[in-house]
């Protein structure tokens, strides 16, 4: 049996799909048919239709099946040929002008060594000789096998005339030439800030990488973007979104700069993607707020409803603040950002004003910092309040269950998971991997899974995340059989967690997350059915169209 009459026999099986499709209203205002269309309900359960029905105004008024009469008066319809359609996608957890600023700067991210990043700085410093600074990102010591971080010395080499950041992949360390350091007033007498590290030599002088806090040592003193520069940037993040298939996604670390770029881009009618903003801390939030978060905007387009703070750094670059010293460098537990009573007044200030909290945790006592606020404010703010833990990557099984107390949700990049488990492994010794990178179990206690990528420290694809959930395994293959295989998940579920879940997770799913009857009308026409796709197919699915509101708002060319 071929995979179309799979197809066919599991249509001909499946039950009426009342749940989702509604009553049939007397008149449509619009039709998109002939589709092969596949979905969740609201209890996960996959669902088959055949055409969506929706209003003038982009939302889903109901699903028909195979056999369910076609209204003969409507507005418009299109005709999808039998291709296959799916909700649009959502990344739970990125950052947006990050990605379009990335996309006009230097590119590092696929240099396998640092001979090859060295040369494209050379290369882009001759291509860009009006520019001011060179900047970039991308680049990880992990990756190019290096043993250490790379220094100034190695940028002085090949650029020493005018400043040069280049950020790590994570964006939780940055790599300066002596031009940047001096830009900066960097000396070996530079302390470094609470949260912050600066790597040095054996000379005691600065090396040239600067680890979280300490980076804004440099970044302060980089001449900051236009308008017009964040306008072409912002196009260009809505671009590659759109074109990986995510119709909607949380902005974390939201600035007033670019809350201001999103509305210049709703002013003119520019603006597709759905962006569900967190201020980059209690300040921004307030200023663009006032007392409470933003009404949605633009026909739910846009809304800063919540708030992102830190608790600590990455593991790539040792920032990740653990319980017991990092295997690999004994007397080092990472770089806790907050005091406890500091990160519990942030929160506390944000939650008072009625913005969710989004707290970025990846080392086991970071998270623990975070569920220890979370049970010390839900005695005071009630109702519905959704914290959310970004990242948690490594929680000691001890407080894995805490996550499912007071409605924690747990945001998590299963990419994340693809690309570190040898350097995890490295970081921590094998016994305490235990409830690192721990979806599954994250199910298991209660939580909530929200899923994204947190581009663009990787990519945006959600296919290849959803592939990576089910596998645990890397683009390769590897490990066979998957890393730690006892924390996959289900295909529906890791679904689940890249829509509705994610939509929930951003107290939008009322709005948008499945195709269901008053819903946005956000969905994708793909070249194959995911649900059918083994894991390797999956990675190589491609969005055809995207649709957001019922608009086609990309196409594959």
């Amino acid at each position: 049996m071929n995979v179309r009459q799979m197809r066919r026999r599991a249509l001909a099986l499946l039950a009426p799909i009342s749940v989702l499709l509604g009553a049939s209203p007397a008149l449509a205002d619009a039709l998109v048919d002939n589709v092969d269309g596949v979905a969740l309900d609201k209890q996960g359960r996959v669902v088959r239709f055949t055409g969506i029905l929706l209003t003038l105004d982009g939302k889903v008024t109901r699903l028909l099946a195979r056999g369910d009469k076609r209204p003969e008066r409507l507005d418009w319809r299109a005709d999808m040929k039998g291709r296959v359609a799916i909700p649009g996608m959502i990344d739970a957890h990125g950052h947006v002008m990050d990605l379009g600023i990335r996309a006009l700067s230097l590119d590092l991210f696929t240099t396998r060594s640092l001979a090859e990043a060295t040369s494209r700085v050379a290369a882009f410093a001759a291509a860009n000789p009006q520019r001011p600074w060179i900047l970039g990102g991308g680049w990880n010591q992990e990756v190019w096998q290096l043993g250490r971080f790379p220094s100034a010395a190695e940028l002085d080499a090949i650029v020493a005339d005018r400043p040069v950041w280049l950020e790590r992949a994570d964006g939780h360390a940055g790599w300066a030439n002596s031009a940047a350091m001096r830009a900066a007033g960097i000396t070996a007498k530079t302390v470094a800030p609470a949260g912050g590290r600066i790597e040095k030599g054996a000379n005691g002088q600065p090396s040239g990488v600067f680890v979280d806090g300490a980076m804004e040592l440099i970044t302060r003193h980089i001449p900051q973007p236009t308008p017009r520069d964040r306008n072409a940037a912002f196009l260009k993040a809505q671009e590659a979104l759109l074109s990986a298939g995510i119709t909607a996604t949380a902005d974390m670390g939201t600035k007033v700069e670019d809350w201001l770029t999103y509305r210049r881009m709703g002013d003119q009618g520019l603006l597709r993607v759905r962006i569900m903003a967190y201020a980059a801390g209690v300040d921004p939030a307030i200023a663009i707020g006032g007392t409470q978060p933003t009404p949605w905007l633009y026909a739910d387009k846009l809304r800063m409803g919540g708030i992102k703070l830190y608790s600590d750094g990455a593991l790539g670059s040792r920032g990740a603040w653990l319980k017991a010293p990092y295997a690999d460098a004994p007397g080092n537990t990472g770089l806790p950002f907050l005091k406890d009573d500091q990160l519990l007044n942030l929160m506390s200030r944000g939650a008072m004003d009625g913005f969710q909290i989004a707290v970025h945790a990846i080392g086991d006592r970071a998270n623990q910092q975070v569920l220890d606020a979370v049970d010390e404010l839900a005695v005071t703010y009630k109702g519905d309040r959704r914290w959310r833990i970004e990242h948690a990557q490594v929680v000691d099984p001890a407080d894995l269950p805490r996550f499912g107390r007071n409605g924690v949700i747990a945001s998590m990049q299963p990419i994340h998971e693809a690309s570190d488990w040898r350097m995890a492994e490295a970081r921590l010794g094998a016994a305490r991997l235990t409830g690192s990178y721990a979806w599954a179990s994250m199910l298991r206690v209660g939580s909530r899974l929200a899923f994204g990528s947190d581009y663009p420290v990787e990519n945006p694809n959600p296919f290849v995340n959803w592939a990576t959930a089910i596998t645990r395994e890397d683009a390769s293959g590897q490990p066979f059989g998957g890393w730690h295989p006892e924390e996959r998940v289900s295909r529906e579920q890791a679904w689940r967690a890249f829509t509705s879940d994610a939509a929930y997770a951003g107290f939008a799913e009322d709005r948008f997350g499945t195709l269901a009857p008053g819903q946005r009308a956000d969905f994708l026409i793909v070249d194959r059915d995911p649900t059918m796709a083994s894991p390797v197919e999956l990675r190589q699915l491609r969005v055809l169209e995207t649709w957001v509101g019922g608009e086609k708002v990309w196409e594959r060319r």
